[in-house]
């Protein structure tokens, strides 16, 4: 009772709190209003993953800008590159052989799709000890099926053996994967190649198709990316099926598998930002940026990488066109294509907009999944807390608290987009979220689906991005962009701001 009784004053004494008349509209128009879920269904559901170069990411281009335009907020799609164009279609696999079983498996990103379903058998990289005994073996996998990533003995993630082995069980256990995943390591290398390499020699050798299974250490999830072959499938597939086929082939059993991959290889499609802009009614010529790549890897629906981001800049840019009908500064929203293939999409604007560069007041990026920001840094600024520490101020107390800080901070060299800026001397901060299992469970997962979404989380970070544009808008000074001096690093060198580095604007320059 004494505990319920707290928490209602708690919340009583949030809702007293006074807030600037502007950000107590943002706040009630969130509470009450949100299109978060419904823009979540249409782009997450409908849309679904958003793969640089393929027609879902055009899609989704489309309709960030028409939801943009619906809010009367100007938008455009502005092209920065092209990339080689590529659309998933069905995977299935089956084990045929010794018995029946349908696998759960995905094709990586670009792969080459099968002609027709295609049978054959799996077979798994030899017991050998040198590149001389390797290339002996390998003319032996023509029209086989080969397992080529790492056997995982123990399928189970580490916190849950942490919980129910003894102290003594879990060291060895923790051992045993750490020596095991060292001897894959050191298997590749004697065999001369690495995981770039040796697909193509396999490949080139015949193979029918490769097999990998890119565990996360979290039950049920594996992590998608591209393949690395040119002509036959490449393919994921989950833990528990890898390891059953690896144990059958290792025993002698011959499993044989029949695959059937009907992705489509397309014409070079064109990359995009989209763009939105509203424009401001005195320093029309200085810019509050809204950040958060609208690309994602596709192994799932990219929800919290970067779903959750782009949700958030959209209803936050919802909110300041009815709340905030004259803005000061121009406020814009980029939405960032290929991001995930190193920043290309912001690094383009930053080359090909100098003029907003210039005048920008402050970028404000999210990109770390649904949790609600509890970390913002300086990024190097020497006097980001005077300005950032001031916007701060109006933020709402029951998020503000939730948020540390740190200045001057250290400038963000990659990672995601507010970096592009960041090199380029701009002030740009990163509203980092609270993880919420991101980089284990979802981070280019097979589960980074609308169910992962917190959505009370997001409302709280739209209301901390709305509140930071609006607050950094009406700022009488323009954010000073001294740089810190930099630390030494461990060798005891200077360290450096980071360079502005190229886009990759086409995926022929794309290693």
């Amino acid at each position: 009772m004494m505990a319920m009784t707290q928490f209602s004053l708690a919340q009583n004494a949030v809702s007293q709190e006074k807030l600037n008349p502007v950000v107590q509209n943002f706040v009630n128009e969130v509470n009450n209003n949100s299109q978060l879920e419904t823009m979540a269904y249409e782009l997450l559901d409908g849309i679904g993953p958003r793969l640089i170069g393929t027609p879902e990411m055009l899609a989704a281009n489309e309709w960030t800008a028409n939801k943009l335009k619906s809010w009367d907020i100007e938008a455009s799609l502005q092209q920065f590159g092209t990339w080689k164009g590529w659309q998933r279609g069905i995977t299935h696999v089956d084990m045929m052989f010794p018995r029946m079983k349908s696998l759960s498996a995905t094709q990586l990103a670009w792969s080459p799709a099968t002609k027709k379903a295609v049978e054959a058998e799996v077979v798994i990289l030899p017991k050998v000890s040198s590149k001389a005994e390797f290339d002996e073996w390998i003319s032996s996998v023509k029209g086989k099926v080969v397992l080529m990533a790492q056997y995982q003995k123990i399928g189970r993630s580490d916190d849950q053996i942490k919980e129910f082995a003894t102290s003594e069980l879990y060291e060895k256990l923790k051992k045993e994967k750490e020596q095991a995943s060292k001897e894959y390591q050191n298997y590749i290398k004697s065999i001369g190649y690495n995981n770039e390499t040796l697909p193509e020699a396999l490949e080139k050798a015949g193979a029918a198709g490769i097999a990998i299974s890119n565990w996360t250490g979290i039950m049920g999830a594996n992590r998608i990316f591209e393949a690395k072959t040119k002509n036959i499938p490449m393919f994921d597939i989950e833990l528990e099926d890898y390891g059953m086929l690896y144990r059958m082939a290792e025993n002698g059993a011959k499993p044989k598998i029949r695959m059937e991959m009907k992705s489509k290889i397309l014409p070079e499609a064109k990359s995009f930002n989209t763009i939105g802009m509203i424009k401001g009614k005195e320093k029309p010529d200085e810019y509050v940026i809204l950040s958060a790549h609208l690309d994602s890897w596709d192994g799932a629906q990219g929800a919290t990488d970067n779903g959750t981001g782009v949700l958030t800049m959209l209803e936050a840019m919802r909110i300041l066109k009815k709340y905030y009908p004259d803005n000061k500064r121009t406020i814009i929203v980029g939405l960032w294509g290929s991001e995930e293939q190193g920043l290309n999409g912001s690094r383009s604007f930053v080359a090909d907009h100098p003029e907003i560069v210039k005048g920008v007041q402050a970028v404000f990026n999210q990109d770390n999944g649904t949790g609600r920001v509890v970390n913002i840094s300086g990024q190097g600024f020497v006097h980001a807390y005077d300005y950032l520490g001031k916007w701060l101020n109006a933020v709402p107390k029951n998020i503000k608290s939730q948020i540390k800080t740190d200045f001057p901070g250290i400038p963000g060299g990659g990672g995601s987009d507010h970096a592009s800026f960041v090199a380029a001397g701009v002030p740009s901060f990163g509203l980092g979220s609270l993880n919420w299992g991101y980089f284990g469970y979802t981070w280019h997962t097979t589960k980074d689906t609308y169910d992962k979404i917190i959505f009370d989380e997001v409302k709280s970070n739209v209301i901390l991005t709305a509140t930071l544009a609006y607050m950094a808008s009406e700022d009488p000074e323009f954010s000073n962009r001294e740089k810190r001096a930099m630390p030494l690093d461990d060798k005891g060198q200077v360290t450096q701001w980071p360079e502005v580095r190229k886009a990759v604007r086409d995926s022929k320059d794309y290693k």
